[in-house]
This record gives structure tokens, C-alpha cells and sequence, in this order.
């Protein structure tokens, strides 16, 4: 089956709507040509994205000749610039990859399918990187053929068509292709497994592709497996909508201790960990003092074990010390990661004059709520209520006349519920989604 027929076979059952991630190399510039030449694709409305990553000399002259060989096919393009943001640590392949599936998630509309080029000599070579980097069954599996991504699919038409099938295609058809030296640039481990390691395995073990796609269709079975048995064990050991229990989660069986905390994190919006994090994770867990509150960070995200619960966040920065505004009663942006004071209920046109003023703890706070007879050190009263400790450094104090009249929206002294009738609106504190209390 020639690589068109392949893909008018694969169309079959595909979405109301195509885009093609269009780099303009090789196996990207196949899957399009050949695309094109499908009325079912076109019907659907094909389209291709082009992502100029700026990281080379040549990449504007990379994202004209796109241009071209679209307008050539007669199919729409759009390139997007990105700035590739290598700050956190984890290289600039995944720094750059992280830039395109950012315009992918923009570009795709609801219920469309992004093609991407991914090819079986793709899917061998992340095998085995998988392999090397201590990945389980999931990671093992290899790349889905389909899979839900932003607003609509990624959609990988190419995983059972080997390479040269593609360069044949492009011999064929006389298209001019992209030659990025960056794929033979040996400090890419990508390339190290392409051009090194791969042709030596085969040279002695001439079924090794094979054999490795096997073991991965037998490890995505597994994978698929686990992932039910972790969805029913998540549901299991919640405290809440936003927390896991600790003793819960180390008591799962081995095998459902990493799918159950990817499959949290996941629907916290927040990356998963490596082997390793994940084993620092459940080290710090089954381990942690009473009083202890570690936290396990990687890029993106942050895990912290306290009051017998997994607390999972991005990054939080140290809120500003010092930090202090007036406030009149209008809706009040609070410091990076701690969210807005407002006012309820919140069709209140609350003024308060003149204006209080808000800040974040200094330590020492001390206030008496209405209908308590004593005055309390705020450290207790976050400590009663079990409040998380960085949920206590975010928490807006709110004074008049340096006097502290209310904790956000949990306690309010008599002379606060006063200003506040007066004003006409409560304090209302509109916490960032992830900046949950218990």
C-alpha cells in the first residue's frame, strides 16, 4: 500500500477537521504532500502549522520555504513564533518541544486532529529511550496513534510506516525537504539512539525493530490495564477534590502507586515527575516526622506532604514580605499566587471609607473574633483549622487603623463585622484554583 492509499485507509474514521505540525522536513513534509492528495483530507478542512523555534540562523528562511510548499498544495498555513524558555532545567529539546505543543494547543479547535509525523522508526528509537530512562509500562507502550490533546486529538497516522517508505515518497515526488542539522548533532540523545545505537543492535539482532514493537503493543495492554485499576484506586484514597491521602497512596500495590499520582497531577494541569522524583516522593512520604513538611519539586509542579495528605501546586514564589495596599472595597489583585480580595455578596457595590488597608503576615498577628470572648494569636487559629502553611503566608490580613479586623474571609473581629455592614460587603478572598485549604 503506497504511503497515499495508507493514509486515505487511516482517514476512514478521522475527525471532522486536519492540521498538519509542519516542520518542513522530511517525514512532516510526506505526511502533508501526501495529505493533499486526499479529497477526504481536504474535505475536512486540511490545514498545516508551522513553529519557527528561532533556535537556528536559518529558521526564517526554514519557515518561508513552508510557505511556499503550502501555497504550492494550496493549503493554509499558519507559523507561529515561539521563544524557547530553556530556564527550567530540562534541555532544550523539551524546552522547545514544550513551546510547540503550547502553539499546538492554540491552534487546534474543538474536535480537531493534529497530524504529526511520527513515523515506526520514530516509535522504535522512543522505545528504547523510554527503556533507558527506567520507564514502566506506560512509557513503554510507546506513542498512541491517537490520543486526547488541548481541544481536540493528536493523531499519529504514520507509527506503522517505516522511514524510508517516507523518503521514498519524497524521491518520488521530487520535493524539496528541510535539512536540520540538528539531527545529526550528536549531543541529542535522540540522534546518539538513531545514528549509533540502533544500527549496531540491528547488525546482530536483524528483528530488533520487531521484536520491540511487540513488547510494546504487549506493554500498552498492560498500561491500559493499570490505568483502570488506578482511576478506581484515585477515587479511593481522596481526602477532598484537591488532596490526596498519604498513607493511603504508600499503601497501593507498587504497581499503582506511580499511575495513581500521574493520573492526579494530571488533572491538576500539572507535569508528571520522573522515576527518580517519584521515588524521592514516596521516600519523603513514608518517612516524613510529624511536624516535617517536605516538599518535592520538578519543573512545574510542586508536592507537599502535610497533615497526612499529598498537596500538589505549581511552583509558588515567596510572597513579598513586606507587601501592603488600601483597599476601598473595589476587587483587589493580591501578590503573585495568592488571588483577589473582593467583596459579597458579589453584586455589592461595598465602598469602605476610608479605605482599610491589606497585607500578608508578618508573624505576631493577633486578633479576637466576633463571639469569642478571648483574643487569639493567629498562628492558632490557622493551626485549629488546619489551614497549610502556605496557604498561611498567602492569606490576606485585612486592618483599620493598624488594627487587624479580618483573615480573609475566616474570622472577622466584632468592630470588623461593623465597618463591614456599614460598607455594605463582606471580605470575599478568590483564592487561585490550586491554593486550596483543607
Amino acid at each position: 500500500m503506497n504511503l497515499v492509499d495508507h493514509l486515505r485507509h487511516e482517514l476512514r474514521n478521522a475527525a471532522p477537521a486536519i492540521c498538519v505540525a509542519y516542520s518542513g522536513g522530511p517525514d512532516s513534509s510526506a505526511l502533508l504532500h501526501a495529505l493533499a492528495q486526499v479529497p477526504e483530507a481536504r474535505a475536512r478542512g486540511l490545514h498545516a502549522v508551522h513553529v519557527d523555534h528561532g533556535l537556528h540562523a536559518n529558521s526564517g528562511r526554514w519557515a518561508d520555504h513552508c510557505r511556499r510548499f503550502c501555497e504550492a498544495l494550496d493549503v493554509p498555513l499558519r507559523v507561529a513564533r515561539v521563544r524557547v524558555d530553556d530556564t527550567l532545567g530540562e534541555g532544550i529539546e523539551a524546552a522547545a518541544r514544550r513551546a510547540r505543543r503550547a502553539v499546538f494547543a492554540d491552534v487546534l479547535r474543538d474536535g480537531e486532529w493534529m497530524a504529526l509525523g511520527h513515523h515506526r522508526d520514530d516509535q522504535t528509537e522512543t522505545i528504547l529511550l523510554k527503556l533507558l530512562r527506567g520507564a514502566g509500562p506506560e512509557g513503554l507502550g510507546g506513542m498512541l496513534a491517537l490520543r486526547p490533546f488541548a481541544r481536540g486529538f493528536l493523531w499519529r497516522p504514520l507509527l506503522n510506516v517505516p522511514r524510508t517508505a517516507l523518503r521514498d515518497y519524497i524521491a518520488a515526488q521530487a520535493l524539496t525537504v528541510i535539512d536540520d542539522p540538528a539531527n545529526d548533532d550528536p549531543r541529542f540523545t535522540r540522534n546518539i539512539m538513531r545514528n549509533d545505537i540502533l544500527p549496531r543492535i540491528e547488525k546482530y539482532w536483524p528483528h530488533a525493530k520487531a521484536s520491540i514493537l511487540h513488547s510494546a503493543q504487549l506493554c500498552r495492554a498492560a498500561a491500559g490495564y493499570l490505568a483502570r485499576e488506578a482511576d478506581a484506586a484515585l477515587g479511593s484514597i481522596r481526602r477532598d477534590q484537591a488532596t490526596l491521602d498519604v498513607d493511603a497512596w504508600l499503601a497501593l500495590p507498587e504497581a499503582l502507586c506511580t499511575p495513581v499520582l500521574h493520573q492526579w497531577l494530571r488533572e491538576r494541569s500539572l507535569p508528571i515527575p520522573n522515576d527518580a522524583q517519584c521515588h524521592e516522593l514516596q521516600h519523603q512520604a513514608a518517612h516524613a516526622v510529624e511536624d516535617a513538611r517536605p516538599c518535592v519539586a520538578w519543573p512545574g509542579a510542586e508536592v507537599r506532604i502535610w497533615n497526612g495528605r499529598l498537596h500538589a501546586t505549581p511552583p509558588l514564589a515567596p510572597p513579598p514580605a513586606h507587601w501592603q495596599a488600601a483597599w476601598d472595597g473595589a476587587p483587589l489583585a493580591l501578590p503573585m499566587d495568592c488571588g483577589t480580595l473582593n467583596v459579597a455578596p458579589v453584586d455589592a457595590d461595598a465602598r469602605f471609607s476610608p479605605p482599610l488597608e491589606v497585607r500578608l503576615r508578618r508573624g505576631g498577628e493577633r486578633i479576637k473574633p466576633a463571639g469569642d470572648p478571648h483574643m487569639r494569636e493567629l498562628r492558632d487559629l490557622f493551626q485549629q483549622a488546619r489551614v497549610p502553611p502556605w496557604v498561611r503566608e498567602r492569606c490576606p490580613l485585612i486592618y483599620a487603623d493598624d488594627e487587624l479586623i479580618a483573615v480573609a474571609d475566616a474570622w472577622v473581629s466584632e468592630r470588623g463585622m461593623a465597618i463591614f455592614a456599614a460598607g455594605g460587603g463582606c471580605p470575599r478572598w478568590l483564592r487561585p484554583h490550586w491554593l486550596n485549604g483543607p
